[in-house]
């Protein structure tokens, strides 16, 4: 029967439809063998359901789902290659991570190496006691994916966990599996809730695995406070963040920012921007007093450097157990700044502390401290934290700021010599202005600096 010509166009439409659903069709063919990560209902507390999705090189935004032996099998899962996997902690709305795929994609661009995400959403969601709950269980079902691994030849010592938050604990526990025979974990602020008090057994600690480090950034609040590795990374002192906001009319960012910047600087330490060394310190205010300044007692005169390095970097066979180390950074990605010691020499001692502001300006950037000489004294000493290295500091601004309550006979010129070395400090390499400098009452004194660049400056 011969067609209406009336109808073609609503036949060569269907065609269009056919075509369209078809391409889309094969292309979720071409797509099937990428997972992604599950969601989950924050409002009730969901049963344990895990997913290992491994993400390789060839194609780090594809999650290959590895359910049992034979999909590591049949994955381009790489047994040669060292192998790292990402534990999440606490989702409070059920959904995936925002950091994730960005973690992974630099872990694959930072190492040849399988990355395995492990998505415990469910489980992790609701209350918060509830994922805790779920810590063990998921701890053994980790163990048993990597006795897989282990079946396909992988080395214990070849695998290296990153725990976030929850995760850092989870981590803990399935190193305490493995005796400590695991090659390294990373604790990125390991939680505090619920793991500040509790024992070794339950919680991450350097016994866990061959090399732990853990990052703090928020041990006055969700992170713990507790060193929990072999090395302690205390991020501006552990908590409050600069760039965070410190208000809490910014909602969820005030909350979590802090928590989650251990994140965001480990990703910017594997991008390799700068380089995160930290020294080992007693506290934050000894490290900012400029009383800590190498790494000669503690790692024999190598500093730990977040990042990939064997053991961090510290040139040890056998580390000691719970040193804390401390850095600074700036407020914003890629977050890593330089270290550089100042000190003031005063030339006659006075009856009062002496106040110096000290800027380093480098084009049109400035970086500032101030340096107290306390009273009967004649040195002071500080930190100060600037985004170039030293030798690319162009010139130094200083002024002395008495009490304004001081009487006449205190406002005369102090004199004093200026010397400055970066971190971590040779004192052989230490660089000194020739002249006595004498510096008015509040009136700034300038003078260029004429330091010359060489390894030392840049480490």
């Amino acid at each position: 029967m011969a067609m209406d010509p009336r109808s073609w166009p609503v036949l060569v439409f269907t065609v269009q439809l056919v075509f369209i659903f078809a391409a889309a069709g094969s292309g979720e063919m071409r797509n099937q063998g990428c997972t992604d990560f599950q969601s989950a209902s924050f409002l009730r507390g969901t049963n344990l359901r895990v997913q290992f999705l491994l993400f390789s090189s060839l194609n780090p935004s594809c999650g290959e789902l590895l359910s049992i032996s034979r999909d590591i099998q049949n994955s381009s899962f790489n047994a040669s290659l060292g192998t790292k996997i990402i534990i999440h902690g606490f989702r409070a709305l059920g959904t995936k991570p925002s950091w994730i795929n960005g973690l992974i994609e630099t872990l694959l661009r930072a190492a040849q190496a399988n990355v395995i995400a492990v998505d415990w959403v469910h489980g992790a969601t609701a209350a918060y006691p509830i994922a805790v709950g779920n810590v063990m269980k998921l701890g053994l079902e980790i163990s048993s994916f990597i006795r897989k691994l282990q079946a396909l030849g992988v080395a214990e010592a070849s695998i290296h966990i990153i725990g976030v938050s929850l995760g850092a604990h989870v981590a803990g526990l399935v190193g305490r599996f493995y005796e400590g025979r695991l090659g390294r974990i990373t604790g990125l602020d390991p939680a505090g809730p619920k793991f500040t008090r509790a024992s070794r057994e339950e919680r991450l600690d350097p016994g866990d695995a061959l090399f732990v480090e853990a990052i703090h950034t928020d041990s006055d609040n969700f992170g713990i406070r507790i060193p929990v590795g072999h090395i302690d990374y205390y991020i501006n002192g552990g908590k409050d963040q600069p760039g965070c906001p410190r208000f809490i009319s910014s909602g969820y960012s005030y909350l979590i920012c802090d928590h989650m910047r251990a994140v965001h600087f480990y990703i910017s330490a594997l991008q390799d921007s700068c380089p995160m060394m930290a020294f080992p310190c007693s506290s934050y205010q000894d490290f900012l007093a400029g009383h800590c300044l190498d790494c000669l007692n503690t790692f024999q005169q190598s500093c730990p450097t977040i990042g990939l390095l064997n053991n961090g970097g510290v040139n040890m066979e056998k580390m000691p157990a719970e040193v804390k180390v401390y850095l600074a950074t700036a407020a914003s990605a890629p977050y890593c700044v330089y270290h550089s010691l100042v000190e003031f020499h005063l030339q006659q001692r006075t009856t009062s502390d002496v106040n110096i502001e000290i800027t380093f300006l480098s084009g049109n950037s400035s970086y500032k401290t101030s340096v107290i000489i306390p009273k009967h004294q004649t040195l002071g000493k500080a930190l100060l934290t600037h985004s170039v290295p030293l030798c690319k500091v162009d010139e130094v601004m200083l002024r002395y700021r008495p009490k304004t309550w001081q009487r006449n006979k205190e406002d005369l010129p102090i004199s004093v010599r200026f010397c400055t070395a970066s971190l971590p400090v040779d004192k052989r390499k230490m660089f000194c202005l020739s002249q006595i400098l004498n510096l008015p009452k509040n009136s700034p004194l300038s003078h260029d600096l004429a330091i010359a660049c060489d390894h030392h400056n840049f480490t």
